[in-house]
């Protein structure tokens, strides 16, 4: 039994999610049956984590488990030419037996990008949250800082998350800004609560149009109390950038 590890990325625009549902299209059961045509066999395949409903991913890390002999490069190769263009294998490797790609997953850093400016772009409306309102750039990276370290994330889970232990621990946390009118917030820790980074997103958003002050966020952290925070961003601006093992 071999266990073969992916690198991926795709558009999530037209996708309900990484994960297979009964009644929506989705990342995981468009790539199995990519395999099950590839090997003949009923592939499972394990994702580091799932994301939402029109996220994408630059860096998603997934595995399964196969008795075929396909040498990598048909894993590499050949799924790309059975896969639809918004989905694209970058790496297969052979990985060790007990390699599970969100179990053994120690770090993930998620980007979200918005288009700051007046002007809507056609160009980008499914890849960026658009914000017309002028936004304090520094009031939002202060914000972003007060995530540094270990804390209880509960204040910023979507309903039906309901994780047992909400706390995670943040490595890095900072927004920048990038050819002019996009900005983009940076965020690596040990794991993600449901919704957690478009929570804090939508949060920060509204430190930099200057409806909560710099020290909302971390007050909001805090409380644990989610009615505090702001709204969340939308799906298309969020992307799963890098898992670390």
């Amino acid at each position: 039994m071999r266990n073969i590890r992916l690198l991926l990325e795709y558009d999530g625009a037209r996708y309900h999610g990484w994960q297979r549902q009964k009644n929506a299209l989705t990342i995981q059961e468009v790539l199995e049956a990519a395999l099950g045509k590839l090997t003949g066999e009923a592939v499972k395949v394990m994702g580091s984590g799932r994301t939402d409903a029109g996220v994408h991913a630059r860096g998603q890390a997934a595995n399964f488990h196969t008795l075929s002999h396909i040498p990598l490069k048909a894993f590499h190769e050949g799924l790309n030419s059975m896969l639809p263009y918004d989905i694209a294998v970058l790496e297969a490797e052979e990985a060790p037996p007990d390699f599970h790609a969100r179990k053994s997953a120690r770090a993930k850093t998620y980007e979200y990008r918005i288009l700051n400016r007046p002007s809507r772009s056609p160009l980008n409306h499914r890849y960026a949250w658009w914000i017309s309102d002028p936004l304090d750039l520094e009031a939002m990276d202060q914000a972003a800082q007060a995530l540094m370290g270990r804390h209880d994330f509960t204040a910023f889970q979507a309903s039906g998350g309901g994780v047992k232990n909400p706390v995670r621990e943040v490595f890095s946390s900072q927004w920048r800004r990038e050819m002019g009118d996009g900005l983009i917030y940076s965020i690596t820790a040990n794991g993600f609560l449901r919704g957690m980074v478009r929570s804090l997103v939508g949060t920060m958003a509204a430190i930099g149009r200057e409806k909560f002050p710099s020290g909302h966020l971390q007050q909001v952290l805090e409380s644990r109390e989610r009615r505090r925070a702001g709204p969340t961003a939308p799906a298309q601006g969020l992307y799963l950038r890098q898992v670390e093992y």
